[in-house]
């Protein structure tokens, strides 16, 4: 990442930053990554400018708001520097746990919205077998990190762990594509005016497992891969 040569305490945030490098070093990034739909997980190493560009959103703006967010919100976990067994279990008990309780949930209420509401033009089509798609690969994805990967990473055999890390990476792919379609269904999960109070919590709900999925990818992909490789 390029550092000012000023005296400024904090490094220079410019526009040739990776969205990988940027989610990893500031609290808060992420956070505007998502406001205006930027990929830092599948595709991380796309520089700020250019997911501007692709997006035609005002580079400087994106700038200032991160910056922002870098100022107002505490420093967070430095997971890049933690000991790898500690991020681990902090992947395992803070998303695969929470991917485990919101995915059935959010599944009940797309499924009620849809029959509720199915026969509104304004209601989405699909979300639920979307969802149940998603529920059922990324538990399947989970069990084998938690019972092949990460037992394998946890006992310092990174050199064992290519072909592992390559798969989890493809299925990554698809799960990022998984959220493209949830957007485009959703209108970037953004209610009609006439959705009742189950169909805006369902939005909401979406938007958070966004958010929960895109940083656990992206610790995964940016954080802990490349560290257990290049320990092995």
């Amino acid at each position: 990442m390029n550092r000012s040569t000023t005296d400024s305490p904090h490094p220079t945030i410019t526009g040739a930053d990776s969205l990988a490098a940027l989610a990893t070093t500031w609290a808060g990034a992420s956070r505007v990554f998502h406001r205006y739909g930027f990929d830092f997980c599948c595709h991380g190493q796309v520089s700020l400018a250019d997911a501007c560009a692709k997006k035609n959103v005002p580079l400087e703006r994106v700038l200032d708001e991160v910056r922002a967010e870098t100022t107002r919100t505490p420093d967070a976990v430095r997971w890049d520097a933690e000991p790898l067994p500690r991020l681990i279990d902090h992947i395992v008990e803070h998303f695969h746990e929470s991917h485990r309780r919101e995915l059935p949930r959010l599944l009940h209420m797309a499924l009620r919205v849809e029959h509720v509401h199915g026969d509104k033009a304004s209601c989405p089509r699909g979300i639920g077998g979307l969802l149940s798609r998603m529920a059922d690969e990324m538990e399947q994805h989970m069990a084998k990190e938690e019972q092949i990967l990460f037992p394998l990473l946890r006992s310092g055999q990174g050199d064992r762990a290519h072909a592992p890390i390559r798969v989890m990476e493809g299925e990554h792919e698809e799960h990022g594509q998984n959220l493209e379609r949830l957007r485009a269904l959703t209108a970037d999960y953004t209610p009609p005016p006439d959705a009742c109070g189950t169909w805006r919590a369902l939005y909401l709900g979406l938007a958070e497992l966004e958010r929960d999925l895109m940083q656990h990818i992206h610790l995964e992909n940016h954080v802990l891969f490349p560290r257990a490789l290049a320990a092995g």
